[in-house]
């Protein structure tokens, strides 16, 4: 086991078992069944609390203030919601369906943005109804739809503009999400991201509060964020010499990059918060005016690695491969539906036999699901002792992010459960599926 990719109060013990937040996996599999989803509480609640006491102290020494965003689609329930609210974060949701859970958790709707490149008529009025802190527009389309429904309300809809800055940074393409050909966002370089402050300056419904951009995700360098903050600074100081007025507000995003491997690396917390201070300080000084209130986004910084998934290893295959050689599969209770991110953007993990100690030599092996499809890899390859055998289990982690909203019942499956784990005791979050869930959503025939 590699302790720098598991969550803080991950151990094994004597007898070789893991325990996380003080329990036992193997009694937590047993309570909950596999495959199962853990959230190390305290681990997912210092990481939230340091990115905001990070960027409080850095941002602080230029005087500045920073709102820290937890970014809901990165794992979501109402119990996280009432975490981050406790914690004095704010949250951003992408959807009806997320702004919900948030409010269920007791976030203040002041403290929640509102996301997404095509709202629903019904989802900008449902947060214009219960006062979320800001809306971020993404087209022309919903500038004038928002600005009809704020007037018919008699209300006003703070409003940042999403800004396309041209800036490529992150892994996979479809997790980048600032070049110019893609669904987010409005143009600095056509002209369209000025184009839409004007419009939304001029609107009677809208109060323009500022500008926002997120570049991509499982970022390193901070040499993109510097850049994509000198032009977002930019932006700002040319629309205050054009118009005259000056955007109180900032939201450089997030996408910061976390340890999925042993050999993988992070962005933590600190160097996040004084790299991204320097790259706003080094803006300001190019373009001139004064600090905006800025805003960033460490959804899967904060989440992710205080996730790990347990399954249950079920066949495990020898098969020969074209070199000659031979590549073991081991089959897991799981797979492509409660992770989509290997099969999806070619997402590396690792993996640890989770329930019991083995001095067998190790073998490289596959970690694969149960699914109807080739593509469906856990791992793609990672040591596992040469006895790794049916029943045992195994444990991946650093799945605190993108697993459970993600997940799908694909071949009828039943999603799993998450639990939050906290000094020995365990609670469940979102609960495993049912078969009456199923038969549910089903309609019979008569």
């Amino acid at each position: 086991m590699t302790a720098a990719v598991f969550s803080q109060t991950v151990v094994r013990g004597e007898d070789g078992a893991l325990s996380v937040g003080g329990c036992d996996v193997r009694d937590l599999a047993g309570e909950h069944g596999t495959p199962l989803y853990i959230v190390d509480e305290a681990d997912m609640r210092a990481r939230a609390c340091a990115f905001r006491d990070e960027f409080a102290a850095a941002f602080g020494r230029h005087g500045a203030k920073v709102d820290v965003y937890y970014a809901s689609k990165a794992f979501l329930s109402s119990k996280v919601a009432r975490w981050m609210r406790a914690d004095d974060l704010c949250m951003d949701v992408a959807s009806g369906g997320e702004l919900e859970i948030a409010l269920r958790g007791g976030m203040p709707a002041a403290r929640i943005g509102l996301h997404g490149n095509n709202k629903s008529d019904a989802e900008l009025r449902r947060a214009l109804e219960v006062g979320v802190g800001r809306i971020i527009v993404d087209s022309f389309t919903e500038i004038e739809t928002l600005d009809a429904i704020a007037r018919e309300l008699g209300t006003t809809a703070p409003v940042l503009v999403r800004v396309t800055t041209g800036v490529h940074a992150g892994g996979h393409e479809y997790i980048a999400t600032s070049h110019e050909d893609q669904k987010f966002g409005l143009s600095l370089a056509s002209g369209a991201a000025f184009e839409a402050l004007v419009a939304c300056h001029d609107a009677t419904g809208l109060d323009l509060r500022g500008i926002h951009t997120h570049i991509g995700s499982q970022i390193l360098s901070l040499d993109a964020f510097q850049e994509s903050a000198e032009r977002m600074l930019g932006l700002r100081a040319a629309f205050r010499v054009e118009v005259g007025y000056d955007l109180p507000e900032v939201d450089l995003g997030g996408g910061y990059a976390i340890r999925y491997t042993p050999h993988g690396e992070e962005l933590t917390p600190h160097d996040a918060a004084h790299g991204m201070a320097e790259a706003v300080a080094a803006a300001v000084a190019k373009v001139g005016g004064t600090w905006p209130h800025l805003s960033i986004e460490p959804g899967r910084a904060i989440a992710g690695p205080a996730g790990m998934t347990l399954y249950r290893v079920g066949v495990i295959k020898a098969v020969r491969i074209e070199d000659g050689g031979e590549r073991r599969y081991v089959a897991v209770d799981g797979g492509m539906s409660d992770n989509m991110r290997t099969i999806t953007y070619g997402a590396e993990y690792t993996a640890t036999i989770a329930s019991r100690l083995s001095e067998a030599e190790p073998v490289l092996s596959r970690v694969v699901g149960k699914h109807c499809e080739s593509g469906d890899i856990v791992v793609r390859d990672v040591d596992l002792p040469a006895d790794t055998a049916r029943g045992d289990l195994l444990a991946v982690p650093a799945t605190g992010a993108y697993g459970r909203v993600m997940a799908s019942n694909y071949n009828a499956v039943l999603r799993p459960a998450v639990v939050a784990v906290r000094d020995g005791e365990s609670e469940v979050l979102i609960r495993r599926d049912t078969l009456e869930d199923l038969f549910g959503w089903d309609v019979a025939p008569d």
